[in-house]
């Protein structure tokens, strides 16, 4: 895993829980507090770069409060490290994930995922 980890996201950042990220484009103004409500688009895709969801597809942006639970554990930690405006990916390991069990039809267990996303607003 190491070595497909290294080879397509070498450049990546690396936190002590395990995600991964690499920043695009940098944003500016204030990071995300746990509590406030964010707005992201994003894309999600397997690590062989098959994509299982998309809130471009839906031309809709996610709003949801960040850093509270509501989401994975490495959406929870990843949005946070991002500014307003900022273009990243987070390579996500399945502890921070969906875990050992997945999710039922669509993530399978011990699934890696990669988001690219976009922090468009702070609320």
């Amino acid at each position: 895993m190491e070595k497909l980890l290294n080879e397509k996201f070498g450049n990546a950042q690396i936190t002590p829980s395990g995600l991964r990220y690499i920043i695009h484009k940098e944003g500016d103004g204030d990071t995300p507090k746990a509590g406030q409500t964010v707005v992201v688009h994003y894309t999600g895709m397997f690590l062989d770069g098959k994509k299982f969801d998309s809130s471009y597809d839906r031309n809709q942006p996610l709003e949801l409060p960040i850093g509270v639970g509501r989401v994975i554990k490495g959406w929870d930690e990843g949005i946070m490290l991002l500014k307003k405006g900022s273009k990243a990916t987070l390579i996500i390991p399945y502890q921070l994930g969906y875990g050992e069990q997945g999710y039922p039809g669509v993530i399978p267990p011990k699934s890696w995922l990669v988001f690219d996303v976009e922090l468009l607003d702070i609320k």
